[in-house]
């Protein structure tokens, strides 16, 4: 894999971490005031979601790429992608 390969699987994987991460934790606000959507969270902790998403993304890039250098994973392992079959 080449590093622009390495770059876009992280940065994939790290969008699809983040939107499962988003949920965890989220409390609404007891008493919204007005004006403010009764949906919001009250404590959102982004920095805190973007930390875990980050190490969660670098650790399965890692193992993606780890897997695509030792030939553990190819795509002639796929056979729907081999025509005739």
């Amino acid at each position: 894999m080449t590093a622009v390969s390495v770059a876009v699987v992280f940065i994939c994987i790290w969008w699809l971490v983040l939107f499962m991460t988003l949920p965890f934790g989220v409390r609404r606000v007891e008493m919204p005031e007005e004006g403010q959507d009764q949906g919001a969270p009250a404590r959102p902790m982004l920095w805190r979601k973007a930390a875990a998403t980050t190490a969660i993304a670098v650790v399965v890039t890692a193992a993606l790429y780890g897997a695509v250098e030792y030939k553990l994973l190819t795509l002639s392992d796929l056979d729907f992608l081999q025509p005739g079959r």
